[in-house]
């Protein structure tokens, strides 16, 4: 079982930059892949980017693509997320998953997840 905190969330103007982390305990963290996601208010979840456990292998929503990267620090057990461009439609929670199978696009596949931390972009 592994427990998740985000941090780095906040305010920024369009065209700015935050940085989340992810800070994982409780499990061995290279054994999971780790994914983001977020939810506006009245929207569904959905799926922004995602990395294997070795960090290898990234997957990203089309919306983020060259303006997000995502990385991982498994001696640090802790998952980077560098938002770059941000746009006001990137407002909502952020929420850090993970899961033992691969870094794939369905929440419904992450049997782990964090609090969430609020990004709001302001235009």
């Amino acid at each position: 079982q592994v427990q998740l905190v985000e941090s780095g969330g906040g305010l920024a103007q369009a065209g700015g930059s935050l940085r989340l982390s992810c800070t994982a305990s409780g499990d061995t963290f290279s054994s999971y892949a780790m994914g983001w996601f977020r939810q506006a208010p009245g929207k569904e979840r959905e799926f922004v980017a995602a990395i294997g456990g070795s960090g290898r292998n990234t997957r990203y929503a089309d919306s983020v693509k060259g303006r997000f990267t995502l990385s991982r620090h498994n001696a640090k057990n802790t998952m980077y997320l560098q938002m770059n461009s941000l746009r006001p439609e990137d407002t909502g929670v952020y929420y850090c998953a993970a899961n033992r199978v691969a870094p794939m696009t369905s929440p419904t596949v992450y049997d782990y997840w964090g609090q969430g931390t609020q990004v709001t972009v302001s235009s």
